[in-house]
C-alpha cells in the first residue's frame, strides 16, 4: 500500500466518530470534549494532507498560479491520482470544520436532533449546501 492510500484511509476513517457524535449525540459531554478541541478533531486531518501536499506544492503553484484556472485546467489537473487524494483530504478536513461550526451553532441555540442531524449529514455529504442550511436554521432573522 502506498503512502497516498494510507493517508486516504487514515483520514477517511478518522472522521467517522466525529460525525457520528455530532449526528447522534450532539449535546453529550463526549461530543463537546471531542469537537471543542481542534487538536483532536481537525489537526490529525491536517497532518496527512500536509504530508501529501508538500511534495506537490511546486506543481500546484505552477499549474494554478501561472494562469487563471479554467474548467479544463482543473479537469486536467485532477487527472493525477495524488491531486485527487489531496483534494479528498481537503474535503474531509474542511467539511468537518464546517460541520463543527454548524454543530456548535445548533447546540448553542438548542436546536433539536431532528433538525441538526439531517443538516449535519448534508454538511458531510454536500458541505456547502449543508452549511447553507445550517446557517439558515440558526440565523436570527429578527436582527
Amino acid at each position: 500500500m502506498e503512502i497516498t492510500e494510507i493517508m486516504f484511509w487514515i483520514s477517511s476513517i478518522w472522521i467517522i466518530p466525529f460525525w457520528g457524535l455530532m449526528w447522534f449525540l450532539p449535546k453529550h459531554d463526549i461530543t463537546a470534549k471531542a469537537m471543542n478541541d481542534i487538536r483532536i478533531c481537525i489537526l490529525p486531518l491536517l497532518i496527512p494532507y500536509t504530508i501529501l501536499v508538500i511534495p506537490n506544492l511546486p506543481d500546484i503553484f505552477i499549474t494554478l498560479g501561472s494562469e487563471m484556472p479554467t474548467p479544463q485546467l482543473v479537469i486536467d489537473f485532477f487527472q493525477d491520482d495524488d491531486v485527487i487524494i489531496i483534494g479528498w483530504l481537503h474535503f474531509l478536513a474542511f467539511d468537518l470544520l464546517a460541520g463543527r461550526y454548524i454543530w456548535k451553532r445548533m447546540v448553542e441555540l438548542d436546536r433539536p436532533i431532528y433538525v441538526s442531524t439531517p443538516i449535519l449529514i448534508l454538511s458531510m455529504m454536500v458541505a456547502p449546501f449543508g452549511f447553507l442550511l445550517g446557517l439558515l436554521s440558526t440565523w436570527d432573522f429578527k436582527e
